[in-house]
């Protein structure tokens, strides 16, 4: 079994040899492919353009919302719960929501995700 392998080794090896020995070089493509670090790296760039920088500039959306809410602005919370804004407390980064007549609820800013107004209604 070991004799096979080893002669099929010697084979690739004089065809590759042979192959060099006539000009023929490896495709620039194949030799970064071929190399796992460079593989890795491919995956990373795709994966952080595909990925991760859209979360980014989702997430840095959001945050800037959230910045400049203003008192009877339609908001949805977090929980899917849908609301207007009636009163800011920066001190302690709270927000009072109404969310319906006569009931206020005081929520973390943090959990105020979208402004209903500026979405479209089907």
């Amino acid at each position: 079994m070991t004799q096979i392998l080893l002669a099929a080794e010697a084979a690739k090896g004089t065809a590759q040899g042979a192959a060099e020995g006539v000009g023929q070089e490896p495709s620039l493509i194949g030799s970064l492919l071929g190399n796992p670090i460079m593989l890795f790296v491919l995956m990373f760039v795709i994966l952080y353009f595909f990925m991760i920088r859209p979360q980014q500039k989702r997430q840095k959306e959001i945050q800037n919302f959230q910045n400049s809410l203003q008192e009877g602005t339609p908001v949805v919370l977090g929980g899917g719960i849908y609301g207007t804004v009636k009163k800011i407390d920066l001190a302690t980064n709270t927000i009072e929501v109404k969310i319906a007549d006569g009931v206020v609820i005081k929520v973390d800013k943090n959990s105020v995700y979208k402004d209903m107004a500026s979405t479209a209604q089907k």
